[in-house]
């Protein structure tokens, strides 16, 4: 069995971005459902999701 390990910041901001464009490759998603924990990528699903909406309010609260 391989060891599972936790994800570094950078790897879970890479896999949440490449999942929410939809462009995540096979290999790194088989390598994201090895890690140790599935939260990490939740919480920054969540926290671009967050992001992204506020971002879209002041963008179009700026152009009207």
């Amino acid at each position: 069995m391989s060891e599972t390990k936790k994800p570094s910041f950078w790897q879970v901001t890479k896999s949440v971005l490449a999942g929410a464009i939809g462009v995540q490759s096979d290999k790194n998603r088989q390598a994201d459902f090895q890690t140790h924990s599935i939260w990490p990528f939740v919480f920054g699903g969540v926290l671009f999701t967050v992001l992204f909406v506020v971002a879209l309010i002041v963008l179009v609260r700026s152009v009207s």
